[in-house]
């Protein structure tokens, strides 16, 4: 298409392709010298107060000592002391992420259940909890629920579960002999159940047969560790509870006052948004999908799980990856309650060290960097879930 002779004419500075890119021109040289300015204040700033941008600060001793999760000396450096805090938050986040999905998915049925305690059960629990700040509910937790438990002497026990003001014990697995055994037919019925899920489905969805296969994956998920476990000429793992001797607890997985208090607000926090995600998702499943399921003679319990559930999970995952960034985020409120993850540690090293832009800049990547795996992971999982050709 030949170009009019008034467009050929027309100045370049009134060119607005020109100008569009002249405009773009100027942002990002008006940002780098934005830049350059503050870089420039800052190192005038660290070089008055003798301070550098190196991270050779994390050698030094750190001076303080960290009980909480694997733990540390006051002769441990920096560098130790965050990695304690990194692995507090892990487990807090891990174990958070698994719990909340549970609460999340239950309370997300009950608040759909005929039941009408149950029903309004389950919509004061969200109400109540999603419009009340996080960090009252975690001072309530710790303050008015864990401290006020029984002492060891009158501690509360729940079967192998023990409950007092100074923790809560759990029976802790202990490896016997074979238990590498064990661990390998764990490992291999994972990969081998994947893989068999994997061939499965795609044969379902391209011929059209019922080829089972979450069933058959879940056969060998458990099959393999079941056998390996009647097999082996003892069990791979004997579970050791927790006694009183004296005035402590020996033995047992203790989780401490700080720990089950973070982990139960956040797990009742974002278990409560996952609730009302879950209800959407199940409302979003077409009633005709329902009908069918029931003209074919399922039970309720097999058409929620069999029909609603799968379906409902492509508009479920969206949503839900990003209340697994808030809980993971959201961990940082550990703070307020003595607890040392990995915000409250960095704290500790930026008031001590006083290398304020390093211990910043590295929790910042570090949180980053949790957030982007999150993310990553669910978004392969999302990707797994969508409807093949859309």
């Amino acid at each position: 298409m030949a170009r009019s002779p008034s467009r050929s004419l027309e100045p370049f500075w009134r060119d607005v392709r020109v100008l569009r890119v002249a405009g773009q021109i100027a942002f990002v040289l008006a940002s780098l010298a934005v830049v350059a300015w503050l870089a420039s204040n800052l190192s005038q700033a660290l070089e008055a107060r003798g301070l550098d941008l190196s991270f050779s600060f994390l050698r030094r001793t750190a001076g303080f000592a960290i009980t909480q999760g694997p733990g540390m000396v006051r002769t441990d450096p920096y560098w130790k002391a965050f990695l304690v805090g990194l692995a507090n938050s892990l487990s807090v986040i891990l174990a958070g992420l698994v719990l909340t999905t549970l609460v999340g998915v239950l309370a997300g049925i009950a608040l759909l259940s005929p039941n009408w305690l149950l029903r309004n059960a389950s919509r004061t629990y969200v109400e109540l909890v999603r419009n009340t700040p996080l960090l009252v509910q975690l001072f309530f937790i710790y303050f008015g629920v864990v401290l006020t438990m029984p002492s060891l002497q009158d501690r509360l026990e729940l079967g192998p579960v023990i409950l007092s003001q100074r923790g809560v014990w759990l029976p802790r697995p202990v490896p016997q002999e074979g238990y590498l055994i064990w661990l390998a037919s764990v490992v291999g019925g994972l990969a081998l159940g994947g893989w068999v899920y994997t061939r499965r489905e795609r044969r379902r969805r391209l011929l059209g047969e019922e080829t089972h296969p979450f069933l058959s994956a879940l056969a060998l998920i458990i099959g393999l560790p079941l056998l390996a476990w009647i097999v082996l000429p003892q069990p791979a793992l004997r579970f050791e509870a927790a006694v009183l001797d004296g005035l402590r607890m020996v033995g047992g997985l203790r989780m401490t006052p700080e720990f089950f208090a973070l982990l139960l607000g956040l797990v009742l926090y974002t278990g409560a948004f996952i609730a009302d995600i879950v209800r959407a998702g199940i409302l979003a499943v077409a009633h005709g999908q329902r009908e069918a399921a029931r003209s074919l003679g399922l039970s309720e319990g097999n058409v929620l799980r069999l029909v609603v559930l799968p379906q409902s999970m492509r508009v479920v995952i969206p949503p839900l990856v990003n209340q697994y960034l808030n809980l993971a985020k959201n961990s940082s409120l550990a703070f307020g309650i003595g607890y040392l993850d990995l915000y409250a540690v960095s704290q500790i090293i930026f008031n001590q060290s006083g290398q304020a832009v390093q211990v910043i800049a590295l929790l910042m990547a570090t949180y980053l960097a949790m957030s982007l795996l999150i993310s990553f992971v669910m978004n392969w999982v999302n990707r797994r879930m969508a409807i093949p050709g859309r």
